[in-house]
């Protein structure tokens, strides 16, 4: 399965080599990312993997330093980048040591590991800051707020693509958290609405995808107070009023998003429901009268 003539050692002591079977992009993964990888794990010789899951359609985050327990993975994934795919063989002493891990992996046992690097995030400046207290969080400075704000962002919307919609959620509403800052300044200010605005943008739409509107208006008014000519806002507060069947309200949102974006393909087609949800309204408005009259007919 692997040439040793094409194997990097990376631990300086055979335990830990490695074989780049494509190249991926950007810098190497820093000490304390967290990652989303697919591997595989194989016994020398053997074709079929003990552990794989490759098989998982969005596998979750993992921390370095925290949740990955095999010494040689960790060694091997520093020296990753986002979209590279390598082989790894690890040694005992870099895998599962000289007891194994029966009935699967035999004693002092080398094996070899195929690892694709989905994604990571540096999450340790945004994990130091969490660890603080309430008066060391408040004696940050303002851009280093701002930082861990949009890496608890980046997590969030890293989440909603995975369709884990509640801790997409729930990473959104924490950046939100450190935000209410006194600015010192308009600049500052300006500084801080535009990171809000972001997130409250996000945590409409998440919502809106968990079928919970009324929390999605919440959110899209709470963005248009920062921003009233916001398009993507009018059209999140559009789109809730309409699962809410509050169509008057829906019409006056989307209306609004339309004379800023006349031409996007979505606030129109929304408009374009709302007008068939509308008129699907008033046909049953009209039916369940024309029964109504009919009833009162009959009784007369």
């Amino acid at each position: 399965m692997v040439r040793s003539q094409r194997l990097q050692d990376l631990s300086g002591d055979g335990g830990v080599r490695k074989q780049e079977l494509r190249p991926g992009t950007g810098q190497a993964m820093p000490p304390n990312a967290s990652v989303a990888v697919k591997f595989s794990g194989y016994l020398e010789h053997q074709d079929k993997p003990f552990c794989t899951n490759c098989y998982s359609k969005s596998p979750g985050l993992m921390k370095l330093g925290k949740d990955i327990t095999l010494l040689g993975l960790e060694v091997g994934l520093l020296t990753m980048k986002k979209g590279e795919l390598s082989r790894f063989v690890f040694t005992p002493g870099y895998a599962y040591g000289q007891q194994g891990c029966p009935p699967l992996i035999p004693p002092s046992a080398t094996v070899i590991f195929e690892v694709e690097v989905l994604d990571f995030l540096d999450s340790a400046e945004s994990d130091a800051f969490f660890e603080l207290t309430a008066e060391q969080q408040a004696a940050f400075p303002l851009q280093k707020v701002l930082k861990v704000a949009d890496t608890e962002r980046q997590f969030g919307n890293y989440l909603y693509r995975k369709r884990h919609l509640d801790d997409a959620k729930g990473r959104y509403k924490k950046a939100l958290s450190i935000l209410g800052l006194s600015p010192s300044s308009e600049s500052e200010q300006r500084q801080i609405n535009a990171s809000k605005l972001l997130l409250l943008l996000n945590l409409s739409l998440t919502y809106l995808k968990l079928e919970r509107p009324t929390q999605a208006l919440v959110y899209g008014e709470k963005a248009l107070e920062i921003d009233q000519r916001n398009a993507k806002a009018l059209f999140r507060c559009g789109q809730a009023c309409l699962c809410m069947t509050e169509y008057e309200k829906a019409r006056d949102f989307l209306a609004r998003a339309q004379r800023i974006q006349p031409f996007n393909h979505d606030i129109n087609n929304e408009l374009k429901k709302l007008a068939s949800c509308y008129r699907d309204y008033m046909n049953k408005e009209k039916e369940m009268c024309c029964r109504m009259f009919a009833s009162l007919n009959t009784s007369a």
